[in-house]
């Protein structure tokens, strides 16, 4: 089982960032954390491994009534949360890639039917964002979902 929804759009990598924080925004998530990956390197490991990793960013979006209602039906799935959304361009790259996780990774881990239906509405909604990427008439070229 593939482990996350990917597009990529032949958009620069900041304007990208931009339109997946707009378009998680439209679907209800805010981003709780933001990680540059890119700058954390490095910080920590040096110029070489910055430029191996390229533009990365991790957003931590979260819908906050999805979220209620997971941990709700199991506590322990505050592990999991929030939703991971990846936005990454390679130094030699002529497109960008985002990546969200799939939500039925929890549905993987746990038999609640509670889950089940959370997972559900937080697949569509992530699967609605990154599809409104594809679409958009700037984003001409972009690589839709499945």
């Amino acid at each position: 089982m593939s482990y996350t929804h990917t597009v990529t759009l032949p958009l620069p990598w900041e304007e990208s960032v931009l339109r997946t924080r707009d378009a998680l925004a439209e679907q209800g998530f805010g981003i709780l954390s933001e990680i540059n990956v890119r700058a954390t390197f490095e910080a920590k490991l040096g110029a070489d491994a910055a430029a191996s990793v390229g533009d990365y960013v991790i957003l931590g979006a979260c819908n906050p009534a999805l979220a209620s209602r997971a941990l709700a039906a199991e506590p322990e799935l505050g592990a999991l949360l929030p939703c991971n959304v990846v936005v990454r361009r390679g130094t030699d790259d002529a497109v960008t890639t985002i990546n969200a996780i799939d939500p039925q990774t929890m549905v993987q881990l746990s038999d609640s039917p509670a889950v089940r239906d959370v997972a559900n509405d937080a697949d569509a909604r992530l699967r609605k964002a990154l599809a409104s990427l594809t679409e958009s008439g700037t984003a001409a070229g972009a690589t839709p979902l499945p």
